[in-house]
């Protein structure tokens, strides 16, 4: 390895380099980034893709004052490289260590934070206007791709600054796993025309002369028809332009010399401007670029067999897909919606199976809900699998178009609960409050990975909305039996004791049963209940509770604010209950990164937490 890495500290040390210098210190980065992410798991491939497009970047403006906003921000690991940031990626999305996504509390070079999809073109423009306003002048830079364009925001976004012509640059960084690339000679031909600052101002300077008489202005309109059609048929992404913005490429993403020309050009051209720019996911370690999706976020690996190290056990989204498959066997109306994550929900199987009745929708979770929705009206039995987190982008579709018809959806919410090293933006903490409060709405979770069928089964029988949240990873007890009859609004007695019932619900049911096995040794029993339905209680069982005395642990893993504790709660209370009770979850603030089982030793969660709450209560 060279050693121009080592001298970059500051992202003006990026400015003094050659483009010779550029292309070997982009070779740098990738080893860096290969060796390091394999130790500490993270998003690779898309960094691998985005290594010679943010030199570029560096290059062509001032880091000091100019802003970058990266969509969704798992591309920004050579951003944080070329900020300062490199010698933090040892504790790279560890407990109080460097985030895997832009962290303006991180860096003064971080413009926004960002996780989810389809963000950074509003953010820009929003930062834009205010550099307008205020009479600022830096130049503002959204990059946006691998796939975040299909989500309705971007559009929303574009549509608006398009109108308003507001002096903005997007680079739409084009991986080949979203947007489609521009071919033929005359569009190259097209694109390098329009990339010449000389072409902007003769066309410019030809429209203000003709337009000053009435015969000129006949000429420009009945020539720019004739330029519109003919782009259109060459140059499909037109649509930019016909939206009000100009639209420069395609280009080579890991042509170093060809972006800074461009982007230098771009900063000269008045209006919002969009860069489309062909990058390749993975480049730099083959088996990342065979299999992007693959390595698209990694936990540690070995470098020579691209194996993980800790073999993946048997998950719930593995489960789900399965279990899925054996009921679309059975029922042709069964249909799988995916908003461009076959694999991560666990679908990839069922697609290969039922390729006709698989409906990936790309990053648009709103479009995914309120399809789902008109295909329930119409007799089909729709699934969504989607993560926890990305739910909420839907929210008003869930409550709008799915709960006031009161239609036969339902949502498998993967990665329900904490899910660790990815922070505050993917943990999925928040669900059943927000699902909680919409009527019609039916909530479950299955305790253990044998339940998870018997659960999907009674949820499409339902023929209402109905959520299934489940959690990421696999088992902690092995061997545990699934309920027998799963009967709406019914809990499950695992276990009797005196004095302390622990309500739990999903995988913390696993965690009580391992509490109550502490809490046997030093001869205290303790009835451990399944939660099976956060949405509707089993008030029967509170009731008897209650009556029984009982003091009462509930345990989520979810925020304690509008989660199964307080509704729980406030049954207890119209019941009159005197006994003491203890919710166990997450406080009233987002949950930062961490390996999953710190964050459940930190909040209580873990068995011997939840132990130490029963002990307390006596």
């Amino acid at each position: 390895m060279n050693n121009i890495l080592e001298s970059i500290k500051f992202p003006g040390d990026v400015k003094k380099l050659s483009t010779k210098e550029l292309e070997s210190l982009g070779e740098e980065i990738r080893e860096f980034l290969i060796e390091k992410v394999s130790k500490t798991g993270g998003h690779l491939a898309s960094n691998l893709g985005v290594v010679d497009l943010t030199l570029s970047l560096f290059k062509a403006f001032d880091m000091e004052k100019d802003k970058l906003i990266w969509d969704v921000g798992h591309q920004s690991y050579v951003h944080k490289i070329l900020t300062g940031r490199k010698d933090k990626f040892d504790v790279l999305r560890k407990k109080d260590g460097m985030s895997g996504f832009p962290k303006r509390n991180e860096s003064k070079y971080d413009s926004f934070d960002t996780g989810h999809s389809s963000t950074s073109i509003s953010a820009a423009l929003g930062m834009a206007r205010a550099r307008d306003l205020k009479g600022e002048d830096y130049k503002v830079v959204s990059i946006i791709g691998d796939g975040a364009l299909t989500g309705g925001m971007a559009f929303e976004a574009l549509n608006d600054v398009g109108f308003k012509k507001t002096d903005m640059i997007i680079i739409l960084n084009d991986n080949q796993m979203s947007i489609s690339k521009n071919v033929g000679g005359i569009s190259r031909h097209l694109g390098k025309l329009r990339m010449d600052p000389g072409y902007n101002k003769l066309k410019t300077d030809i429209n203000s002369t003709l337009s000053t008489s009435k015969i000129g202005k006949s000429v420009v309109n009945s020539l720019s028809k004739i330029k519109d059609s003919i782009k259109q048929l060459v140059v499909p992404s037109m649509l930019f332009e016909d939206m009000g913005i100009k639209y420069l490429g395609p280009i080579d993403g890991h042509d170093i010399k060809s972006m800074i020309e461009v982007f230098n050009n771009a900063k000269e051209i008045k209006g919002p401007v969009i860069i489309h720019t062909i990058t390749k996911k993975g480049k730099g370690y083959k088996k990342a670029e065979i299999s992007p999706a693959q390595y698209h976020a990694v936990s540690p690996f070995d470098l020579e067999s691209g194996e993980p190290y800790v073999s993946p056990k048997n998950s719930y989204s593995k489960a789900f897909g399965k279990a899925l498959i054996n009921i679309a066997k059975e029922d042709k109306d069964v249909v799988a919606i995916t908003a461009a994550m076959p694999d991560g929900t666990g679908l990839r199987s069922f697609a290969n199976e039922f390729p006709e009745r698989i409906f990936d929708v790309g990053i648009a979770e709103q479009h995914a809900v309120t399809l789902a929705a008109g295909m329930a009206c119409s007799g089909l039995k729709p699934i969504f699998a989607v993560y926890s987190t990305f739910l909420q982008r839907a929210y008003d579709q869930v409550l709008h178009d799915v709960c006031i018809q009161n239609l036969p959806v339902v949502l498998c919410l993967d990665r329900a609960g904490i899910v660790g090293e990815d922070g505050e933006t993917h943990q999925g903490i928040m669900d059943i409050s927000y699902l909680s409060m919409i009527p019609n709405m039916t909530i479950v979770a299955p305790k253990c990975l044998s339940e998870v069928e018997g659960v999907l089964r009674w949820a499409i029988k339902k023929g209402t909305p109905v959520a299934i949240r489940y959690p990421r990873g696999g088992d902690s007890i092995e061997g545990l039996n699934p309920c027998k009859e799963i009967e709406l609004g019914k809990w499950e007695v695992l276990s009797k004791g005196e004095k302390v019932a622990i309500i739990a619900t999903g995988k913390m049911v696993q965690h009580a049963l391992k509490a109550k096995a502490i809490l046997d040794k030093k001869d205290f029993n303790v009835t451990i209940i399944n939660a099976t339905f956060i949405k509707p209680l089993d008030e029967e069982l509170l009731k008897k509770l209650s009556n029984e005395n009982y003091n009462i642990i509930s345990v989520e893993d979810n925020m304690k604010k509008g989660g199964l504790g307080s509704s729980i709660m406030e049954v207890l209370i119209r019941e009159g209950y005197k006994g003491k009770f203890r919710n166990l979850g997450y406080k009233d603030e987002f949950v930062k990164q961490g390996s999953v089982d710190l964050l459940y030793k930190e909040n209580g969660l873990d068995p011997e937490g939840i132990a130490k709450e029963a002990l307390e209560l006596i």
